[in-house]
């Protein structure tokens, strides 16, 4: 809408624009500064700059989407490798448990001699 009024120069005319701070409006404000906003430019000056606009703001946007992506790409990646990392501590410790259960077996049968038996088996 602001285009459309901007481009046509009846609606423009006799408005003055005032800059407030960091805004700019068209009512006057205390401590404000009257803007000269005259646009100069001819109008395909004016439709290659919108162009350059309009591709900018789709490039952009490209780009942010890509991010998003990557983004949770990698936050996946990181996700399946701690789940990795966890699933190979676990069988690690796993194994440590039963080599530990494994020695505590033959450092018992190392200690208890054999029984005897009372009865001879044999030819």
């Amino acid at each position: 809408m602001a285009v459309c009024a901007h481009l046509s120069g009846a609606a423009t005319a006799g408005t003055q624009t005032w800059r407030c701070g960091n805004t700019y409006t068209d009512q006057p404000c205390q401590g404000g500064k009257a803007v000269d906003v005259d646009d100069s430019r001819s109008e395909a000056d004016r439709r290659a700059s919108d162009a350059a606009t309009r591709r900018a703001a789709l490039q952009s946007t490209q780009m942010e989407r890509t991010r998003l992506r990557l983004e949770q790409d990698a936050s996946e990646r990181d996700r399946r490798a701690a789940a990795e990392a966890r699933r190979h501590a676990l069988a690690e410790r796993r194994v440590a448990a039963a080599e530990r259960l494994a020695q505590a077996r033959i450092r018992k049968m190392d200690r208890e001699p054999r029984k005897s038996t009372m009865k001879f088996k044999g030819a």
